[in-house]
């Protein structure tokens, strides 16, 4: 099924993962197709299990819970546990800790909080999102379909953040302030891009993409702190300047081209953002 040395090795090549808002340094990646038992111990950091197959039992501060294919368990910083089976369990496993210097207080805070949660155990996981990332971390029999080693970085910090969804008690999806883009708004950003030479207006868009203008302008304000007016001029000052570097297209037409409508809104605009009017940024560059 998996091709256990290889998977391991691959994935301890990767110790530090960085993202935008945390980080998270790894003690080790695991894969064991026959864990029976081990010692009673405890960790200092997280130590997340997934059982592929076979049956056993987990012992977390006293506690015992069944283990069986599907199940996610989580052994938290400080809490003495132990993993029996009497045939044997193949278990996927990662202990990490979060870089607090390197992430937001936010996620600091959240994953301190699932530290002390008592939710521990996810069963039937083996559909989740989580599992199948993890599982796309791994080398397959079939090892040309392994993903490619660059790519493992990012999946792999994606992984250890889906752990705060799936053992948090908060209902829905867990939530940061950092929350990513709408993806209306995605769309809005696209549609203006590919269409800089149109008079583009608000009710235009919001009509393009069936919402109201009020709706749109929100999004722009709460997604990307600026306006929907800002953004297309900004937009179009951007597709300007590339033009001027790589095109022997004249001022009018790249105004033309970007939607500015005549050269002298485009070369009062134009200078505004970067200093310099068109034909003198054009000429200074080359």
């Amino acid at each position: 099924m998996y091709c256990v040395k290889e998977s391991v090795g691959r994935l301890n090549q990767h110790t530090v993962l960085v993202g935008h808002d945390v980080s998270f340094r790894i003690n080790y990646w695991g894969v064991d197709s026959n864990l029976t038992s081990n010692p009673v111990h405890r960790h200092s950091s997280f130590e997340i299990c997934y059982v592929l197959s076979g049956e056993g039992t987990y012992l977390d501060n006293g506690n015992i819970y069944s283990l069986y294919p599907g199940t996610l368990f989580c052994s938290r910083p400080g809490i003495t546990h132990q993993i029996q089976s009497e045939q044997g369990l193949f278990l996927f496993f990662v202990c990490f800790e979060v870089d607090e210097g390197k992430s937001s207080r936010e996620y600091v805070e959240n994953y301190l909080s699932m530290a002390k949660q008592e939710s521990i155990i996810v069963y039937n996981g083996e559909t989740s999102s989580t599992v199948s990332l993890w599982k796309s971390l791994l080398v397959p029999l079939q090892k040309r379909w392994a993903v490619a080693s660059h790519e493992l970085p990012n999946i792999a910090h994606a992984l250890l953040v889906s752990f705060l969804n799936m053992f948090m008690d908060n209902e829905g999806e867990f939530k940061t302030n950092t929350s990513p883009p709408h993806f209306i708004l995605q769309q809005a950003k696209t549609f203006i891009r590919d269409n800089l030479e149109k008079k583009l207006s608000l009710e235009m868009i919001a009509q393009y993409l069936n919402v109201s203008t009020r709706h749109l302008s929100r999004l722009f304000s709460d997604g990307i702190n600026e306006s929907f007016i800002s953004f297309i001029r900004k937009e179009r000052v951007k597709q300007a300047t590339y033009l001027l570097k790589t095109t022997h297209h004249s001022i009018k037409e790249i105004a033309d081209m970007t939607g500015f409508g005549s050269v002298h809104y485009f070369t009062r605009v134009f200078h505004k953002e970067t200093g310099h009017p068109p034909g003198r940024f054009r000429k200074e560059y080359h």
